[in-house]
């Protein structure tokens, strides 16, 4: 079986305005990354679109219907006061999204694909059940994770998620739901302020590792080694869902954490070796967050590398 990574060209048409972070080069520098012949053994595949009941399974029905009626024809919509803005483009490119996660789901649980990469944007671990913010429009972790469930009848999933900013949209999805496991690192503070070690979730099913401004590889590791990976372990997740964000490169603007390449790299494996134990290597990872063309690149080629060397 081969890693499968679902891309799809109108990822890069969202397009938030000019000198806006989440632009269309973030995608472009990962795709350069990930066309390296290193990575020749890459099955790459088409992000299909996503359906309205995918997008339903994590968002309210209204929710839903106001930003499909919101994409605009021409120039921009903000959804959230200015961070998170529609373009004529933003519609398809969030349903490819959506479509990608679901995807990857079905074929690492059909034993199609070993594991799976998803290289769409805009990201979504911000996105609330009944709010966009922080980028994000729908959120496409915790959708592929409820869509395990619903669809192929999984009793636990997990999303790990490494982005240096923390998701609360995949904690709110998540909160009350014992079946669904979340688990994050994240500098604190940052926004969007949420993520303190005391939110446990309705059945201690959060895992919450608030970091300090200029954490680097040591304290990340040690943090990660005795904070999550135990718990996660514990959980025995049937699938594994990664947020991968690479904004805790140490050369990001938008945070200050101090990661390098090799920190992506390392947290991938401790991933894939649970996942080896306890739900036959599934894993479906989904890029989030990364501003930074040198975090983005060198990031994303250490973690698909390592989803390589299974």
């Amino acid at each position: 079986m081969d890693t499968w990574v679902f891309h799809h060209p109108a990822c890069l048409a969202h397009e938030p305005g000019p000198g806006h972070p989440e632009a269309p080069q973030r995608l472009h520098a990962v795709m350069q990354a990930l066309r390296q012949p290193e990575f020749s053994r890459l099955a790459w595949r088409e992000a299909p679109l996503g359906t309205r009941d995918q997008v339903l399974l994590v968002h309210g029905e209204e929710y839903v219907d106001a930003i499909a009626a919101a994409a605009p024809r021409s120039g921009l919509v903000a959804l959230d006061g200015g961070d998170t803005l529609m373009s004529p483009g933003s519609w398809e490119a969030v349903m490819r999204c959506v479509g990608a996660a679901c995807a990857g789901v079905d074929a690492v649980v059909a034993g199609e694909a070993a594991n799976v990469f998803c290289a769409t944007r805009p990201c979504g671990h911000h996105a609330e059940p009944e709010r966009a913010m922080g980028f994000c429009i729908f959120n496409q972790a915790a959708i592929a994770a409820v869509h395990a469930l619903e669809t192929h009848g999984l009793q636990r999933v997990a999303v790990v998620d490494f982005d240096v900013h923390h998701g609360n949209g995949t904690q709110a999805a998540f909160f009350h739901r014992p079946q669904l496991f979340f688990g994050s690192s994240h500098q604190s503070p940052l926004y969007p302020g949420t993520g303190a070690a005391g939110e446990t979730g309705a059945s201690g099913n959060i895992v919450n590792l608030p970091l300090p401004p200029g954490c680097g590889s040591a304290l990340f590791r040690s943090t990660v080694a005795s904070g999550l990976l135990p718990a996660l372990r514990r959980f025995a997740p049937q699938l594994i869902v990664m947020s991968a964000g690479f904004d805790a490169h140490r050369s990001d603007p938008l945070a200050s954490m101090a990661l390098e390449d090799e920190d992506f790299a390392w947290i991938t494996r401790e991933v894939m070796a649970i996942a080896a134990e306890v739900c036959e290597g599934r894993i479906v990872s989904i890029l989030e967050g990364g501003y930074s063309v040198e975090g983005l690149q060198g990031g994303s080629a250490a973690h698909v590398r390592a989803l390589l060397q299974r």
